[in-house]
């Protein structure tokens, strides 16, 4: 049994190198956090003062999808370290994990769940229309 621990802790440490290096590759590139963050198209660009219904809407859904990558990549970089610290923990033991780690290992964890928990309830939202409720002690409906 331990060499089977062994063979799948040697396994995720490949895996782990494999993951780091394209990691590197996207952060030095085009794609990287940093560089993504950085681009910003004003609604300047699309000219000022003119009605122009398309431009409006294209730069309202450049915004959507501009959030939508920063936020994706934060959270990839986050399940990133969260894996990286899985790996680390099991091929020490939990027990010699520095406290740090650990700490940092909920964090991570905890605002993953929460921000997942945050994008179901919002994706809920948005495919169920109001229904009213009736209120228990008057039977009034709320349109709410």
């Amino acid at each position: 049994m331990t060499s089977d621990l062994e063979r799948g802790v040697g396994e995720l440490k490949k895996f782990r190198t494999r993951v780091d290096a394209v990691l590197s590759e996207l952060e030095s590139g085009d794609g990287g956090k940093t560089k993504v963050a950085a681009e910003r198209v004003t609604r300047g660009s699309f000219g000022v003062g003119l009605p122009f219904a398309e431009a409006e809407g294209f730069y309202k859904e450049y915004n959507r999808v501009h959030k939508a990558l920063v936020t994706l990549s934060k959270s990839l970089g986050d399940q990133i370290e969260l894996l990286t610290i899985g790996v680390h923990a099991a091929d020490v033991g939990y027990d010699n994990v520095e406290e740090k780690q650990r700490v940092r290992f909920y964090e991570i964890r905890a605002r993953l769940d929460r921000e997942r928990d945050e994008a179901i309830e919002r994706e809920q939202a948005q495919q169920e229309p109001a229904r009213p409720r009736q209120d228990a002690k008057t039977g009034t409906k709320d349109l709410g």
